[in-house]
């Protein structure tokens, strides 16, 4: 290879823009790191010669200059199975990310469970590899959002923290979807309504547990209630299965999540009853597996892919210093109706 050769194939330089465009060097930097001072023409000339060059900024050295590495990272307080498996990750990852990349920024997924690993991760976080972070699946007792605030780095939570103040975050209307869904299974008529409630060291869990006591209130009808300690189906069919030995007679479920609700709509068909003759379900989410359940499922519908958007909207917001006018933002659910209530 000749040096001819060597050079045709080198990558651009800086300095070879700032020669191709006819501007100084500093101007080039200016352009690329998106300062207001530079003139139109300037900026047209700089970037028809990064075009013409095929010239890549190189992120390492503009990352000293503007201390933004332009990467944000979503934190999941769950185990890998969990966050691949469920539909509500998979809706709030797909709003998150779209709106990342309208902004130019790149996201890293993490997933944290036990003290070990949030520790590690604390500090990465906190060693300025990152621009901000999205937390979501946030439990009680979890120190990580707490930490970040305090070092100073940009936080937006998803669901409403339970036993911390966060400064930002995006949540769903959980209480008044538990409670229309509860309405609506007394407008059917049914007397004994059961709710499996989500963990209660969790926003969501509290919320619709209360949302489920509300509808309640005003009528005679009992308190039926069993916990489980996670949002899958086996957590349902638990549940579901210590409802029926303790509360028999039971003539409708409201589970706070579509997992809960397929998890006890398998037992309450494996113990012959009919679904909703017998016992009408109410889930909430509305995944994808509600409207191909057997019965299809009832349920209430949150936007997670709104929900993402959100989180990613408020936190780029956080990064770029600008005042929050709304730094809590709360979505409207609605019922969707099926076979199984």
């Amino acid at each position: 290879m000749t040096n001819g050769d060597r050079r045709s194939t080198a990558r651009p330089t800086l300095e070879a823009v700032a020669a191709r465009a006819g501007v100084g060097r500093g101007t080039v930097s200016r352009v690329i790191n998106g300062s207001p001072k530079v003139s139109e023409k300037a900026r047209d000339a700089v970037m028809g010669a990064i075009q013409e060059l095929g010239y890549v900024p190189n992120r390492a050295a503009r990352t000293l200059v503007t201390r933004r590495t332009d990467m944000v990272a979503l934190v999941v307080s769950e185990s890998e199975q969990r966050v691949f498996d469920e539909p509500f990750f998979a809706g709030i990852i797909r709003g998150i990310s779209s709106a990342l990349s309208e902004a130019g920024l790149q996201l890293i997924l993490s997933m944290a469970q036990n003290r070990e690993e949030h520790e590690r991760l604390e500090g990465f976080l906190a060693g300025q590899h990152v621009d901000g972070v999205l937390l979501t699946s946030v439990h009680a007792g979890d120190p990580l959002p707490g930490r970040l605030e305090e070092l100073g780095v940009p936080t937006v939570v998803g669901g409403r923290p339970v036993g911390f103040d966060a400064i930002s975050y995006v949540d769903i209307d959980n209480r008044a979807g538990a409670r229309q869904a509860v309405k609506h299974l007394l407008a059917r008529g049914c007397a004994r309504i059961a709710t499996i409630a989500g963990p209660q060291d969790m926003g969501v869990g509290v919320d619709r547990l209360a949302g489920y006591r509300d509808a309640l209130l005003a009528t005679a009808r009992p308190e039926i209630v069993a916990y489980a300690d996670e949002f899958s189906e086996e957590s349902g069919a638990r549940a579901m299965q210590e409802l029926a030995t303790r509360e028999p007679g039971l003539d409708a479920v409201f589970a706070a999540s579509d997992a809960l609700a397929l998890g006890a709509i398998r037992v309450l068909k494996d113990a012959g009853c009919s679904v909703p003759g017998d016992v009408a379900v109410v889930g909430f989410e509305d995944a994808p597996a509600a409207a191909h359940s057997s019965p299809p499922l009832t349920t209430v519908h949150q936007p997670m892919d709104v929900m993402g958007r959100q989180m990613a909207q408020l936190l780029i917001a956080r990064i770029n210093g600008d005042r929050l006018e709304q730094p809590v933002v709360i979505l409207d659910t609605h019922l969707v109706l099926r076979d199984s209530a």
